[in-house]
């Protein structure tokens, strides 16, 4: 049975969060406060993780920043926060999505059953365990990537689309197929999640060698990778 954590300081959101969850199969604890929820995170294995961002004691942002050194689990943002700024944030610290409050059960649910598949097929092994364009090393296997054998750390949201787009080179995707393919959703669209990543990865790997961008734009399609 898969296991979900959800910190959430309102304990009537989460129960309802855990009944819909559990209705769905799913194995549920819910903690309250940032530190219950780091501990749990720490001593634990869970196949997804639910944050708020305002919780007593350490909030969301800080637990997002935590994780990333603890152990790689796909993490789902529920907020009342809709300021785009909120979100961009929460990306950029790791969040594998960003669902606003209010929002239907249902939505959650196909959210969370997209995450833990999407993440379970790309931790699947591969024939190939090595993918190699210039500088850029990509081990799929193990999760990894280096620049000139020196390592680069990616989110695992990072990871998921640098991999897809390193595996379907000089293709063009659009932001929604992207998210289609690498979140396993279309119909929660929201590209400024892939934006955002897409700049991420750009920041990370692209800063560290001397051969030019691998993710190109192309301006009204999308984006592609190169070889």
């Amino acid at each position: 049975m898969k296991r979900v954590l959800i910190i959430e300081d309102d304990k009537s959101i989460s129960e309802i969060q855990k009944d819909y969850l559990e209705m769905s199969g799913y194995e549920v604890k819910c903690v309250f406060d940032g530190n219950t929820g780091l501990e749990c995170i720490k001593n634990e294995d869970f196949n997804l993780i639910i944050l708020d961002l305002m919780l007593p004691e350490k909030d969301g942002f800080q637990i997002l920043k935590e994780i990333s050194h603890i152990k790689e689990v796909p993490v789902l943002i529920v907020s009342a926060k809709s300021d785009e700024l909120f979100k961009i944030k929460g990306l950029n610290l790791g969040a594998d999505d960003y669902i606003t409050k209010p929002f239907g059960m249902g939505e959650l649910v196909a959210r969370v059953n997209s995450h833990i598949k999407t993440y379970e097929r790309f931790n699947v092994s591969s024939k190939m365990k090595l993918i190699t364009v210039g500088s850029l090393s990509i081990d799929k296997r193990d999760r990894r990537i280096y620049i000139d054998h020196k390592e680069i750390f990616l989110t695992q949201k990072e990871f998921d689309l640098l991999l897809f787009m390193a595996e379907n080179p000089n293709i063009v995707f659009s932001k929604e197929q992207l998210l289609e393919k690498v979140w396993g959703y279309d119909f929660f669209s929201d590209v400024s999640t892939i934006t955002v990543h897409i700049a991420r990865i750009r920041e990370k790997i692209e800063a560290s060698c001397a051969g030019g961008q691998y993710i190109e734009t192309v301006w009204g399609a999308g984006y592609r990778f190169k070889i």
